[in-house]
C-alpha cells in the first residue's frame, strides 16, 4: 500500500495544530500554577463540578467530562479533598457510586480564579481572533472530535453541560462582572 502523505496545505495545519495542543495546556498550566498552586486539569474537575447540579457528580461522569481515567481523578479529587475544595461523598441514590462535590471553599477559591483564568484564556486565544476564525475553530474541534469521540459530552450540548446550575452561574457571573 503506497503511502498518502500530507499536502503542503495540511502539514501546515496539522503542525499548527501540534503545536497549538502543545504550547497551550502547558502555558495555561503555567498560569493557573503562578495563581493558585493547581494544574489545569484540578481547574477543570473544579469547573466541571461548579457547573453540575447540585455542583455534585458522580465520579464516573466526572472522569468521562474530564477525559482520565477513574485512577487518575480519584488522585487528583483526593488532593482537592485535602485542600478542602472537593469532598467525596456516596451517593444518595446508589451507595455504590461515590460523587465528588464542589464545597463552599471551593466555590469560594474556583470564582476567585476563574476571573484571573478567563482573562488568560482570552488573551491567548480569542483576542488574536474574529468572530467567523471563533466559528471556525468551533467547528473544525467538533468535526475532529466526533470521529474521535463521538459519544463526547460536549457534542451533546451546544454549551458547557449544566450552565444554569447555581456554582457554574456564580462563577461566570464573577467572571463576567470582573472582565
Amino acid at each position: 500500500m503506497a503511502a498518502h502523505w500530507l499536502t503542503s496545505d495540511e502539514r501546515r495545519a496539522w503542525l499548527a495544530l501540534y503545536a497549538l495542543t502543545s504550547l497551550l495546556p502547558a502555558h495555561l498550566d503555567a498560569h493557573l500554577f503562578r495563581e493558585a498552586r493547581i494544574t489545569l486539569f484540578d481547574y477543570h474537575v473544579l469547573a466541571m463540578l461548579s457547573e453540575a447540579d447540585g455542583a455534585t457528580l458522580p465520579m464516573s461522569e466526572l472522569a468521562g467530562r474530564s477525559t482520565a481515567s477513574l485512577s487518575r481523578l480519584s488522585h487528583v479529587v483526593k488532593k482537592l479533598e485535602g485542600r478542602g475544595w472537593v469532598a467525596r461523598l456516596p451517593s444518595s441514590s446508589d451507595g455504590r457510586v461515590t460523587t465528588a462535590s464542589l464545597t463552599a471553599a471551593g466555590l469560594e477559591m474556583l470564582t476567585g480564579l476563574a476571573v484571573s483564568h478567563v482573562a488568560q484564556v482570552r488573551s491567548t486565544v480569542f483576542d488574536a481572533l474574529d468572530g467567523k476564525d471563533v466559528a471556525d475553530l468551533e467547528r473544525v474541534g467538533r468535526k475532529i472530535l466526533q470521529r474521535m469521540d463521538s459519544a463526547h459530552w460536549i457534542l451533546a450540548d451546544g454549551d458547557a453541560p449544566g450552565a444554569a446550575g447555581a456554582a457554574g452561574a456564580a462563577v461566570q457571573g464573577r467572571a463576567q462582572q470582573d472582565l
